[in-house]
């Protein structure tokens, strides 16, 4: 693919994505950290039982994670490179301790989530995926293809 190199980059540099959830039949989307696992097979979240889109993924696994480019105020904004990934979410029951320690190399605020017992972590396996490189580069991707781009190193 093209692209492959950008979205590698894209996926590996940024760390915050909207959840998109189904809450009784219409979307949601809320943001939230995300922690991809080397080979894109899946992203991981970490998040509390009371929170709405943790109750909706416990009512219906079908999820998309959006995740795009930080905005640095170019002239163009639909020049931002970004990934709507869809797929499945499950909880990952117990303890995570290899996980746990990943988390906290990417996000070590957030140590004290896991002294509260709502927090969990849930594993998003991607089904498919839509990139947009920019205005008109884009690519549908299964999620196969999504794994072979884990591969490649960004620019």
């Amino acid at each position: 693919m093209e692209f492959s190199a950008d979205l590698a980059a894209l996926i590996r540099s940024q760390r915050i994505a909207h959840l998109a959830t189904l809450r009784q039949g219409a979307p949601m989307a809320s943001m939230t950290l995300y922690l991809p696992e080397a080979g894109f097979t899946a992203f991981h979240v970490h998040v509390s039982r009371l929170a709405l889109h943790t109750q909706d993924m416990a009512q219906d696994p079908r999820v998309a994670l959006s995740i795009a480019e930080t905005d640095d105020r170019r002239p163009d904004p639909f020049t931002l490179k970004r990934i709507s990934i869809r797929g499945n979410a499950e909880n990952l029951a117990g303890e995570q301790a290899d996980l746990k320690r990943q988390w906290l190399a990417r996000f070590p605020e957030q140590a004290i989530n896991f002294e509260l017992a709502d927090f969990s972590f849930w594993r998003i396996v991607p089904r498919d995926a839509r990139f947009v490189a920019g205005f008109g580069r884009i690519q549908n991707l299964s999620a196969a293809e999504l794994a072979a781009c884990s591969k490649l190193k960004g620019p």
